[in-house]
């Protein structure tokens, strides 16, 4: 990892909240794409990143590795998103619809040039997997994590996430080929 990315995480744990601002710049997007596609709102998505961020900024002092500032970040989020999930199975009636990707395909084509999840049809089917599966697709296929760095991420073993991106690919073709 480069020496001035190192020199910026020890900065940050120093207190330095430039420091801090710079290294959320290098992953900001990357966290709102995480938990726009497995929370599928807009507002939800945006206040999982500001709790992840806040808490990033409170304990960035226990980061130990300067090298592993994205990896944590993310961390962070997917214990916040999964919580923001048993929300949902919690409160039902908080969300007008589950099914309801309004707020993703906006986003989606204001964003020329950045992530493509490939369209309406694969998003309609992909709303259809449950919450592990889409977790799971969308650190490795959106996001290029390996089967290691998604179990260190979500507390799995790398059998365990490669066999559930499996099973949800697999579900996820079904679903296209029925179409």
């Amino acid at each position: 990892m480069d020496t001035d990315f190192s020199q910026c995480v020890k900065k940050a744990r120093d207190g330095d909240a430039d420091a801090f601002a710079e290294l959320y710049s290098t992953v900001y997007r990357e966290l709102y794409h995480i938990a726009l596609v497995n929370l599928k709102n807009q507002h939800d998505a945006s206040d999982v990143v500001s709790d992840t961020v806040l808490e990033a900024y409170t304990s960035i002092k226990k980061l130990r590795d300067e090298n592993a500032f994205k990896a944590w970040m993310i961390r962070i989020l997917t214990v916040k998103i999964k919580r923001k999930q048993r929300e949902y199975i919690k409160n039902r009636d908080h969300l007008t619809s589950i099914d309801d990707l309004e707020d993703l395909d906006s986003v989606e084509q204001k964003k020329a040039g950045e992530i493509n999840y490939g369209g309406l049809e694969i998003m309609e089917e992909f709303k259809k997997l449950n919450e592990d599966e889409r977790l799971v697709l969308s650190l490795s296929v959106v996001s290029g994590y390996t089967s290691e760095e998604i179990a260190k991420i979500t507390g799995s073993s790398a059998n365990t996430v490669r066999s559930k991106a499996a099973r949800a690919k697999i579900k996820l073709k079904k679903l296209l080929e029925e179409r």
